[in-house]
């Protein structure tokens, strides 16, 4: 029963990435496949409860949206996602994040490590991150949905110095 309830937020929270705000009555048509009306609302509330999900009324009509801890669940859910195609084999291509958030926003900062590790990227120095997966375009959204213009940067390139290309090769087994 719990993991049909973790089911339909899935899908509350991938619906609403889609669009800046969806109707609670569009939530309700799109989603219930299967759930009661009961455990769609209940999964809406828990999701609202959880920072993840805000209401909002019009007057006319309520309208859900992500916030900005639901929009990182979303990438979080993204990269957890069977159905995700992307390519394994090496491009020739390194992509490199580099990080610069204070410890005023220490979770912000542990939210993106984790990210980044489920991602496949490897810590190189403190902030710096490498992989040779093709995930730029995943954290480039990240970055634009949380608002890290200055704190955090995507690199994407061929030049690595010849001593570390091997150690990156024996890190990521290729």
């Amino acid at each position: 029963m719990k993991k049909d309830k973790q089911n339909y937020q899935k899908k509350i929270i991938e619906l609403l990435s889609q669009r800046n705000a969806v109707s609670v009555n569009e939530i309700n048509s799109s989603v219930k496949e299967g759930p009661s009306q009961y455990a769609l609302t209940r999964s809406l509330k828990n999701l609202r409860e959880a920072g993840l999900v805000e209401h909002i009324s019009s007057g006319q009509n309520d309208y859900a949206r992500l916030t900005k801890e639901g929009k990182k669940k979303m990438h979080s859910l993204k990269l957890d996602s069977d159905t995700m195609l992307v390519n394994t084999s090496w491009d020739g291509f390194w992509r490199i994040i580099l990080l610069d958030l204070p410890e005023a926003r220490k979770s912000e900062r542990e939210s993106l490590r984790y990210l980044l590790k489920k991602a496949g990227f490897v810590c190189l120095k403190n902030s710096a991150w490498i992989s040779p997966f093709p995930y730029e375009y995943l954290f480039e959204n990240i970055k634009k949905d949380l608002g890290l213009t200055t704190e955090m940067i995507v690199i994407v390139t061929d030049k690595i110095d010849e001593t570390s290309r091997e150690i990156f090769f024996a890190n990521f087994k290729m």
